[in-house]
């Protein structure tokens, strides 16, 4: 049984060092809230990073998460020239919540529906909150899922990380 618990530890770890340095998929059609069609191919940052949180308007983490980082998002910008892109799963019953959701909260994100889940399949987002950082040349340098209080200030270290990598 230890064997087991260790192969999986092994092979979970892989995965996820795998995962590391991928880019996103490009040919995948999202919605904005204005409803029309945007390629993932579009989501960049003109060499800066970026931070893709796939959330939803039913899930309270995810709420908390958003809410949180709009509390520091203009500081983090000034310092990281960070840009944040919201991705809702909300499917077809929800999705027209979305934009009020996002008005009411005073989000000053980028905010796109994944309606078809589409982009969540390709970027293997199982659960949500699931955040992702994106360096300057357009790869995934971290990811993590679920939110607690304090995990901002992580993500602030891993973007400055990126962020002073993408200016060498």
């Amino acid at each position: 049984m230890k064997k087991f618990i260790l192969s999986l530890v092994c092979l979970t770890m892989a995965g996820i060092a795998l995962a590391q340095n991928a880019t996103l998929p490009q040919n995948i059609t999202i919605k904005a809230l204005d409803g029309s069609s945007v390629q993932t191919s579009a989501l960049q940052n003109d060499g800066k990073p970026m931070i893709i949180s796939f959330w939803a308007t039913w899930c309270k983490p995810c709420n908390r998460e958003l809410n949180t980082i709009k509390e520091v998002y203009e500081e983090w910008q000034e310092e990281t020239g960070v840009k944040l892109i919201a991705i809702s799963i909300d499917d077809a019953r929800s999705a027209t919540r979305v934009k009020p959701h996002v008005n009411g909260n005073g989000w000053e994100y980028e905010v796109y529906i994944d309606q078809n889940q589409d982009f969540k399949r390709a970027m293997n987002v199982v659960n949500v909150p699931h955040t992702f950082v994106v360096n300057g040349k357009g790869e995934i340098v971290w990811q993590h899922t679920s939110f607690v209080e304090g995990s901002e200030e992580e993500l602030l270290e891993i973007v400055k990380k990126a962020a002073a990598e993408s200016a060498e």
